[in-house]
């Protein structure tokens, strides 16, 4: 994942303040040494760490830090805020027209992933209600259109295409089109290069002159580094665009591009890229991804993946079902199909806090363990599902050999969820209102003991 090497030395630079109780300004300034070179490793630019580390050292040594109690813990809110506003303090938005069809412009160079996550960002905007329509206006790159075709049908967004016709004739025609079919949204995927040139700056800027784009997004990769920070200095130049979606974040991204983008360019990142599948994209939240570097986690993000992925009628029956005690396996594999879909298990334990890079390494996470529990449970019938207490010897054989699994498989399971039981009857019990409404947010798997090593 990006930040991992960042996150773990920015953690070692802490941890060793916090083991002195009182700081000297000495103290403070060999931690900005280590802050530095982790930067610098991390491809920040250099002109932009030298500026960060200035600002965080000459507020680290002020009277107020020193002479706390807690010194190290204030260093670390300092890191946190500046952090927080070299990538841009709050979170932009794209601007939406008074007068639909709202027109983003995707550009950028090639590889970088415009196509599949213009269909992402589509898609993230259809289920907010909009009526998006994607334009294939690359009529260079082999397969380009049929593969914005592709990812279209699979997020039922209508895709506009006109072969290889002018990419300036495409985009004016898309939105006449869009205007009389009633799409208030329009991406424009545009072509790109595998480096910038004069031919490919004078498209984009004949496609904006068309069409009049309300907002254009640069699409980089996050695993080029400062090469993506220098695309999006040459595209701003040339097409003044609006914002930055850096891709690929889950990849081993050092973080530089996301660190320096916004202090480079002015212009702010708007999304990013999280995984390969079509809706892991979101919003950037500069706050968020602070507390996610320093290892705080982002508890927010998790809470709106999860309010996204849990069906609310089904909480509700949960939520009753935790309050009279009936909490069954068949719910508990309710509970896991929708874990599911907030995506992969090690970026949810990323995201809460005090969880670090090391922590989920060492963790190894099994993905597949989810696998394995969906397969036991639908292995079982209604009956067995609705009483655990039941599967004799026999049972389990038929059960695991259905799912492929062990009998001491399907005893491990048992046992966890026999402990989860008796965690819900705690928040059945005298007090527990609290603890059910902050569990229907992310329903009761986080608490399943062992549940990521079975």
């Amino acid at each position: 994942m990006a930040f991992e090497g960042l996150t773990e030395k920015l953690s070692a630079a802490f941890k060793k303040l916090r083991g002195k109780g009182r700081l000297s300004e000495s103290d403070v300034k060999e931690a900005m040494r280590e802050i530095r070179l982790a930067l610098l490793e991390a491809d920040v630019s250099y002109k932009v760490v030298k500026s960060f580390v200035q600002s965080v050292t000459e507020r680290a040594v002020g009277a107020d830090v020193l002479e706390s109690l807690t010194p190290a813990q204030m260093i670390v809110k300092i890191v946190d805020e500046e952090l927080t506003k070299l990538m841009g303090s709050e979170n932009q938005k794209l601007t939406i027209a008074s007068k639909p069809p709202t027109v983003v412009m995707l550009v950028g160079l090639q590889g970088a992933g415009k196509t599949t996550n213009g269909a992402k960002l589509a898609g993230l905007f259809k289920k907010q209600g909009k009526r998006p329509l994607l334009v294939a206006c690359d009529i260079y790159r082999p397969a380009a259109i049929q593969q914005l075709q592709v990812v279209g049908e699979k997020l039922d967004i209508p895709v506009f295409q006109m072969g290889k016709t002018n990419p300036v004739e495409i985009a004016r025609a898309a939105v006449a089109h869009a205007e009389k079919h009633g799409n208030d949204m329009v991406f424009l995927d545009t072509a790109g290069r595998l480096h910038i040139d004069e031919a490919l700056m004078d498209e984009l800027k004949a496609v904006k002159a068309a069409v009049h784009p309300t907002d254009i997004l640069l699409v980089v990769d996050a695993m080029t580094g400062q090469d993506a920070v220098n695309a999006a200095t040459a595209f701003d130049g040339q097409l003044d665009i609006s914002g930055v979606m850096l891709t690929k974040l889950d990849g081993d991204a050092r973080g530089g591009a996301a660190l320096s983008v916004k202090a480079v360019t002015g212009k702010p990142i708007l999304f990013i890229g999280t995984g390969e599948k079509l809706d892991q994209i979101e919003p950037f939240h500069p706050g968020r991804m602070a507390s996610r570097i320093l290892g705080m986690g982002d508890v927010l993000t998790l809470i709106e993946k999860a309010e996204q992925a849990f069906d609310q009628k089904k909480a509700a029956e949960l939520e009753q079902k935790l309050k009279t005690n009936k909490f069954t396996l068949a719910d508990f594999y309710d509970q896991l199909v929708q874990l599911k879909g907030m995506g992969s298990l090690q970026d949810v334990l990323g995201m809460m806090p005090g969880v670090n890079a090391s922590a989920l390494q060492n963790a190894q996470v099994d993905e597949k363990a989810m696998g394995r529990i969906e397969a036991i449970i639908l292995s079982m019938t209604p009956y067995e599902r609705e009483t655990p207490a039941c599967l004799n010897h026999s049972r389990k054989r038929r059960i695991a050999a259905g799912a492929g699994v062990k009998v001491e498989d399907i005893n491990r399971l048992l046992k966890q969820f026999d402990a989860m039981q008796q965690m819900m009857r705690r928040f059945s019990g005298p007090g527990g209102g609290k603890k059910r409404k902050r569990m229907g947010k992310l329903g009761p798997m986080g608490g399943f003991p062992g549940f990521p090593g079975m």
